[in-house]
């Protein structure tokens, strides 16, 4: 690895199609660390995960993974990753022991049966271990999804959404785990869209139209966006959305029920765009820190209308 970096590459490429879908992409992440890989649909986060973990081919970049070369070594980043999926893809005809007794032999690890006890243990499955995987609830399959990517014992989880369409309650437990297993020394990247998984992770780093935006901890994102925010509360905040969007000095406008978050770069500019609004009895404004989200929102707004 270079330095303490599980994860460090550089000036990443890929297209498909004459399209270009990641570009120019740096990302390094720390042992021991979760880093949340943030971005909207569309916006190259599977596709930087599969360059990752060998995959995928880049068309241009180079770095390492585990400290193995991306591009030489493909074959022994394999053997050291577990890479969970978007979808749900372990067999629905067999039940939880049989998945991970597969998964085990397609490792080669050695001991297998103690070691399948031990994870059915360690993620909470030893009272479920015969039930068909096809009848778990998307929580269940969710924990044996992650179960079956840490049986051969990885030194690096990769994480696609892998909370998308799980109730709250899943997601804290699922959360839980990986926080204990970080704790044991695993090191996790994973692609999310809900800003409070975010704010869990140790570090993030956000991603549109292909390009690194940002990253860092969440405290430094957002103080280094330099983004300012108001919050105003209006009667129809669906009019004054459409009438402020677009003006000088606003870069977003997001509503949350009654409530509009007014965004812009120039706090003395965002200030002028705001003040005959101000003056309306009928709008009651307040000054805000800025969110997580309010920045990503700003984030891509600003890169889409540079890629225009």
């Amino acid at each position: 690895m270079t330095g303490d970096h599980v994860i460090d590459v550089a000036g990443l490429g890929k297209s498909f199609g004459g399209r270009p879908v990641v570009r120019d992409l740096a990302i390094q992440v720390p042992r021991g660390q979760i880093c949340g890989f943030l971005g909207p649909n569309g916006s190259g986060k599977t596709t930087t995960i599969r360059m990752l973990c060998g995959l995928l081919t880049p068309d241009s970049g180079h770095g390492t993974c585990l400290g193995y070369d991306i591009r030489r070594h493909s074959a022994a980043i394999k053997r050291e990753v577990g890479y969970m999926t978007q979808r749900f893809s372990l067999y629905e005809d067999l039940s939880i022991r049989e998945n991970l007794d597969f998964v085990a032999r397609m490792y080669g690890v050695p001991n297998r049966r103690r070691v399948v006890d031990e994870t059915l243990e360690r993620l909470g499955l030893v009272a479920r271990q015969d039930q068909l995987a096809g009848t778990l609830s998307g929580g269940w399959k969710q924990r044996l999804a992650l179960a079956a990517c840490v049986l051969h014992r990885p030194r690096l989880l990769l994480l696609d959404e892998p909370t998308a369409g799980v109730d709250p309650k899943a997601r804290r437990e699922f959360w839980d785990q990986i926080h204990r297993l970080t704790a044991d020394g695993l090191t996790v990247l994973v692609s999310t869209h809900y800003m409070d998984e975010a704010e869990r992770c140790h570090s993030v780093a956000y991603i549109a139209y292909g390009k690194l935006l940002a990253r860092g901890t969440v405290d430094a994102v957002v103080r280094d966006s330099g983004l300012t925010t108001w919050h105003v509360i209006a009667p129809d905040p669906g009019a004054l959305a459409r009438t402020l969007d677009g003006r000088p000095g606003i870069d977003m406008v997001a509503p949350f029920g009654n409530t509009l978050h007014v965004s812009g770069a120039d706090a003395d500019v965002l200030l002028q765009a705001i003040a005959p609004y101000r003056a309306d009895a009928a709008l009651a404004w307040t000054r805000a820190e800025p969110t997580l989200e309010d920045v990503f929102i700003a984030l891509m707004a600003r890169t889409r209308n540079d890629l225009q």
